[in-house]
């Protein structure tokens, strides 16, 4: 059963809301801009993401506010200066990041407002946050309106110009770290997410050789009781069976042995091995 409802059909408050809730987490994009007196702007936008590479492409939405589709100081600055950096928002600095939120005149430094270190960037006029554990110095490429009523997102196209990363968040190869870096995410409403420690999970997506796929799945597995659509994929995804070594190995398992005429429990069994992360000796065990 579904609930389904057409754009129109309901306020653009409430749909925004229905939006923001599906269409998550998104990582935040903390927007330092400039005015042309000089007054340091900060704002965050969850309307975000990367979209290139090369060129680096970042893009946000400074949408048109709901309530009274009024727009904010960020897009008159990026249309003024066709600057900004892009700082991210870390746990440490999550709920300063909320304060610069608030709708602040456009005389006011949110920079003071909520605390936080300005420093000057290498290469354009916006201060990057000194708290911030990585600070994308950018240029304003494009603006795309995409309506004039509240709601209406304004896409700002960045290109970044340098980009700053503390070494606190860097492993020994000189890559980022996740649960370093400790990275918030926007969910609906009022909600965040914090994407470090349990919240982490490492998927390995093989290139060559593709995985095998569900199709090539033997049926007792496609129709277990036992295993869900999650619990197959991490079948799916291996390149290959595991050999007959792999099999005898686990089949010498007493906990194996044990349940060895019972695909039921031998499933059960390959269920817990892949709650503990050991999809390997699992896909064994299902085959045993």
């Amino acid at each position: 059963m579904y609930r389904t409802i057409t754009p129109g059909d309901v306020s653009t408050a409430d749909f925004h809301q229905y939006l923001l809730a599906a269409v998550a987490p998104r990582p935040i994009a903390f927007v330092s801009t400039i005015d042309e007196e000089g007054i340091a702007n900060l704002a965050p936008y969850s309307f975000f993401n990367a979209f290139s590479s090369n060129p680096p492409i970042l893009v946000f939405s400074s949408n048109r506010r709901v309530r009274n589709n009024t727009t904010k100081d960020t897009l008159h600055n990026v249309e003024t200066t066709r600057e900004a950096v892009i700082n991210m928002v870390s746990h440490d600095i999550v709920y300063q990041a909320a304060v610069a939120g608030c709708e602040y005149t456009a005389d006011v430094s949110e920079f003071v407002k909520a605390g936080l270190t300005p420093i000057p960037s290498d290469i354009v006029r916006p201060f990057r946050v000194a708290e911030s554990p990585v600070q994308m110095e950018c240029k304003i490429r494009e603006i795309i309106s995409l309506g004039k009523h509240g709601g209406a997102g304004n896409l700002v196209i960045c290109e970044v110009v340098k980009f700053h990363v503390k070494e606190a968040v860097l492993d020994e190869r000189g890559k980022i770290n996740q649960d370093k870096i400790d990275l918030m995410g926007r969910m609906g409403r009022i909600e965040y997410v914090r994407a470090s420690g349990n919240a982490l999970l490492s998927i390995a997506q093989p290139v060559e050789p593709v995985g095998l796929g569900f199709d090539n799945l033997p049926s007792h597995l496609r129709n277990s009781m036992v295993f869900t659509g999650n619990d197959l994929a991490q079948f799916a995804g291996k390149p290959a069976f595991p050999t007959k070594e792999e099999i005898a190995a686990v089949q010498a398992l007493p906990e194996v042995a044990i349940v060895a005429h019972d695909k039921t429990a031998l499933h059960i069994l390959a269920k817990a091995y892949l709650e503990k992360g050991d999809a390997i000796t699992a896909f064994a065990i299902a085959l045993a």
